[in-house]
């Protein structure tokens, strides 16, 4: 029930689910409502709740548990929110092992940690998958699907369905890799602006940076001031290079690749004046929109 459990639950309950929402301390659980509560509440005033039901009949759909068992009893689909260690996340799938049914899906939100480590050798491993959001999954509604290797292709499409209709935009992959997507990508950016700063390219101040990183990565982790980009480095460095050292090499850019690209963006976008010019108007206006966003945030 932290921030990631926390906002996993107001985006079930807003898709109409009751939610049952596991800790290990009443405390936590308490605490975890009440935050819940008051987020809610300011959405609604602000016009900005999602789903159709009130914050108080969402509220009234979560509830808390101290004991696993009685949490999963009779769940459909268990999202696994505890910290990013592979030994805690390992304890709670064990468990979960043993008191789940053969429809209910297990799914993880590890950030970093790949289905074949957290899932081998669990009986319900074809129910096991990734669901990794983005943070915090409320506002941003990338989730990325990642199946263990013997996953059944049934439970990543269940996974999928369900995404889709609590409002999230999941997007499946078809096999596990390190980092996943969105981790590939953020890093990729990370690792070459911090080369850019070593040798005295670029100056490392928000003012500098922000140009180039903001318009596509607006949440941006660096760019988060608490609790500290060297707190991040403590918690994210080897990850990190981990993942960066299974980068492959400069791709040519050409040739089949670029078929396949260039087929699946054109049979979305066809390449016609008219539809390319429509695309750009729309482009134009969401820039627009961003940039009065901006320019409010500024003055306020």
């Amino acid at each position: 029930s932290g921030l990631i459990g926390r906002s996993w639950a107001m985006v079930f309950a807003a898709g109409g689910f009751k939610v049952k929402l596991y800790d290990i301390a009443q405390q936590q659980l308490t605490s975890a409502l009440e935050n819940i509560r008051k987020q809610m509440k300011e959405l609604e005033e602000s016009e900005s709740l999602k789903g159709a039901l009130s914050a108080e009949q969402q509220l009234a759909l979560i509830s808390t548990c101290t004991d696993l068992k009685a949490a999963v009893e009779g769940a459909t689909f268990i999202q696994e929110c505890t910290p990013e260690n592979l030994e805690l996340k390992r304890k709670i799938f064990g468990q979960l092992d043993l008191i789940a049914d053969d429809n209910v899906i297990l799914s993880s939100s590890t950030s970093c940690l790949l289905p074949s480590k957290l899932f081998t050798g669990l009986k319900h491993v074809k129910q096991c998958i990734v669901s990794h959001p983005v943070n915090p999954p409320y506002f941003v509604p990338l989730v990325e699907i990642v199946p263990h290797p013997e996953t059944d292709p049934s439970t990543t499409e269940r996974t999928y369905a369900l995404m889709k209709q609590i409002g999230q935009s999941p997007v499946k992959l078809n096999r596990e890799i390190e980092g996943f997507v969105l981790n590939r990508l953020q890093y990729a950016v990370i690792s070459e602006a911090w080369r850019l700063v070593g040798v005295f390219i670029l100056d490392p101040t928000p003012s500098q940076t922000t140009y180039f990183l903001s318009p596509n990565l607006p949440l941006h982790p660096l760019y988060i001031p608490n609790p500290g980009i060297s707190n991040y480095c403590e918690r994210y460095r080897e990850g990190m290079r981990l993942v960066l050292n299974t980068f492959g090499p400069v791709p040519e850019f050409s040739g089949e690749i670029e078929e396949k690209i260039n087929q699946a963006i054109s049979e979305k976008i066809p390449v016609v004046p008219e539809v390319l010019g429509a695309r750009r108007n729309w482009r134009d206006e969401c820039l627009t929109s961003l940039a009065k966003m901006k320019k409010q945030m500024k003055s306020d």
